[in-house]
């Protein structure tokens, strides 16, 4: 569905990402591995149209969308939920689900797809009627990923769901996304430095380091291997948290 080919860009003449090439299978969760500098947001970024692609290609849903803006991309059905849970503080829950169906003009079925998030996100349909700014840090998680399942993605990219979450929540959040990969068929690109819990959700796995793609492989075979385990996850054995390796 989303295929990137000798993708490189940067900020103004620094360049960040060299030559990336990466796939995302239809209906499957693909994740992005990497520290802090290593260039997944940018990429991230360059697929959303926020940031100029200087070579390469980017193809989605069998088309090219190197060239598009950001508004034209989501309308395709490929939307970014951004790191840092962008909330609309001043707004209530509600109102920031509505936001994310801004290029939609289907009434019953924005109200049928926000009936879907509140089912995914049940505290969300207690705190529809208050500010965003009264939520704790997983819930405005939670919001930010229902406001972009309201613009009904075919793909959707999580920038780092997991971040400053206590381990109960991100577990909780890990769950409902593979809920949501499953039950409505959206194929997921998961960018994480959880790198354990990602694996374990995700069915292949692509880790970045200074702009190049390091390593790639089948999630089970990266969880399991010297490299991803001495690197990441401390030498140590992961064991299932009840996604299940794929």
């Amino acid at each position: 569905m989303l295929d990137i080919s000798a993708v490189e860009t940067g900020y103004g003449k620094v360049k960040i990402l060299r030559g990336i090439n990466l796939h995302v299978p239809a209906g499957s969760i693909v994740a992005l591995l990497g520290g802090n500098g290593t260039g997944k947001s940018t990429l991230l970024k360059a697929i959303s149209g926020l940031l100029p692609t200087w070579a390469g290609q980017i193809t989605f849903d069998g088309e090219p969308i190197t060239s598009l803006p950001p508004n034209r991309i989501v309308q395709r059905g490929l939307v970014q939920v951004t790191q840092g849970k962008d909330s609309f503080p001043a707004m209530t829950v509600e109102e920031n689900l509505h936001l994310g169906a801004f290029s939609r003009s289907d009434k019953a079925g924005i109200a049928e797809d926000l009936d879907k998030v509140y089912s995914y996100f049940p505290v969300l349909k207690e705190r529809r009627r208050q500010l965003a700014a009264t939520l704790s840090g997983g819930e405005v998680q939670m919001l930010v990923i229902g406001r972009g399942l309201m613009a009904r993605p075919k793909l959707m990219m999580l920038d780092e769901p997991s971040a400053a979450l206590a381990p109960r929540v991100v577990l909780e959040i890990f769950s409902i996304i593979n809920r949501i990969s499953r039950d409505d068929d959206i194929t997921i690109l998961l960018v994480e430095q959880n790198v354990r819990m990602a694996l374990l959700l995700a069915a292949y796995g692509y880790v970045i380091r200074d702009g190049v793609i390091h390593l790639e492989g089948h999630a089970k075979d990266l969880i399991a291997g010297d490299q991803v385990r001495l690197a990441y996850l401390g030498g140590g054995t992961v064991a299932d948290s009840g996604f299940g390796l794929h």
